[in-house]
């Protein structure tokens, strides 16, 4: 017999999340209903591109020149552009270039780049992830090589975050270990520390020898641009050297272009320099380039007055839709008659909320009406729209236990 080494290959388990999706496309109910997958939506349940994206691609593709690769971090003018975004243009970490700025296929590669380049320089240090967290921090994290631990972190009873033992557990985390949080937007939960709670979370790094990597995901999907880089500015503010993947897939709703950023602040520009040696290394034994597309359409996006004005435009109407959605749920479902108190959505930020619905209900939710939750009751507030709200909650108020 031929040589059959992929006969004894088993088949890997379905992403809890992109499975789910699959099954919902599969679905024949006419009714049927998806809050799973991370994607915003319109109110006719569409990813819209933006009209900002589009002119932004119709200047591009008339003004492009070449299809060269591009360096190994990317553009120097993107790396710039990200910094100013991020950190603000006169923010020290910018003014004093103590940061580097790598490219990244979406957030999901700037932080594996992240990792392998963790695991490479300091191979013992370990990643502190928030219990719950995205699924995908374990699997990329693991991957680079990483052991990943947890911290508390949501409180299922109060809906809100577990403050005093979060704190107490960046206490305890183990010297030159790594603490990844969640700029804004908390996925999965949606509880989002105060300004005044991150300054409290930031005197501990000040205080002790661990290193912050804040995923930036969702910047804008909150309470708007500038007070979603509270956390960011505030950590740079404080002097401390950290990590800041960025993903500009969701505000700027181009999902399928993977447009990301790594960005590591070290102590000085020397420090910097060195780092992103260490940074394009890690690329190059990865995927060598960044795709070029994308990156240009932020950075034309951006820097372009009309444009980036236009843009501002569409990302609080988009953020004011997720936010509109929450309060017509929470009033539907009382008016369906769920006893049930649903008033903590109001209190979260961005696309995602732990609903409190139980493992039993979101499988009875799927199987009988074709409305699909992650199991662990996670929903997608931008899945809502005025036309499915009455059967989302009448559905929900049938499978309900209290």
């Amino acid at each position: 017999m031929p040589y059959s080494p992929f006969s004894t290959v088993e088949s890997a388990p379905p992403d809890p999340i992109l499975g789910l999706t699959e099954n919902f496309r599969n679905d024949p109910n006419p009714k049927k209903i998806n809050l799973t997958s991370g994607v915003y939506q319109d109110e006719t349940g569409v990813n819209p591109v933006l009209k900002s994206v589009k002119q932004a691609e119709r200047i591009w593709l008339e003004t492009e020149t070449t299809k060269d690769y591009l360096g190994i971090g990317g553009e120097a003018s993107y790396a710039e552009t990200v910094q100013k975004f991020v950190f603000g243009a006169d923010h020290p970490i910018v003014t004093g270039r103590r940061a580097v700025t790598a490219h990244t296929p979406g957030g999901t590669g700037a932080l594996r780049v992240a990792g392998d380049f963790l695991h490479g320089q300091f191979p013992g240090a370990a990643i502190w992830v928030s219990d719950p967290t995205w699924p995908n921090h374990h699997g990329v994290f693991k991957s680079a090589g990483m052991q990943v631990n947890t911290y508390p972190y949501y409180d299922p009873e109060s809906r809100g975050l577990r403050f005093e033992a979060l704190m107490a557990a960046l206490e305890a985390v183990p010297e030159n270990d790594v603490v990844l949080l969640h700029s804004c937007c908390h996925n999965p939960t949606g509880v989002d520390p105060t300004p005044e709670q991150w300054d409290r979370i930031i005197e501990v790094f000040q205080q002790r020898p661990i290193l912050p990597l804040l995923d930036f995901a969702y910047q804008g999907f909150g309470k708007g641009l500038e007070a979603d880089s509270y956390a960011v500015r505030a950590f740079g503010s404080a002097g401390l050297e950290m990590i800041v993947s960025s993903s500009f897939s969701k505000n700027f709703g181009m999902y399928r272009e993977r447009v990301g950023a790594l960005t590591v602040v070290a102590g000085d520009s020397t420090a910097a320099t060195a780092v992103m040696t260490r940074l394009k290394q890690a690329i190059r034994a990865n995927y060598s380039n960044p795709p070029s597309h994308g990156g240009n359409v932020v950075e034309m996006v951006i820097r372009n007055k009309e444009l980036h004005a236009l843009w501002e435009q569409e990302l609080d109407e988009m953020r004011n839709r997720i936010q509109g959605m929450r309060h017509l749920f929470v009033e539907t479902l009382k008016k369906c008659g769920v006893r049930r108190d649903f008033d903590f959505l109001l209190r979260q930020n961005g696309m995602f909320s732990f609903s409190g619905i139980m493992k039993a209900e979101v499988v009875e939710l799927r199987e009988t009406y074709g409305i699909y939750l992650v199991e662990n009751g996670r929903i997608n507030v931008a899945g809502m729209t005025k036309a499915n709200m009455e059967y989302l909650c009448q559905s929900i108020a049938a499978v309900l236990k209290d």
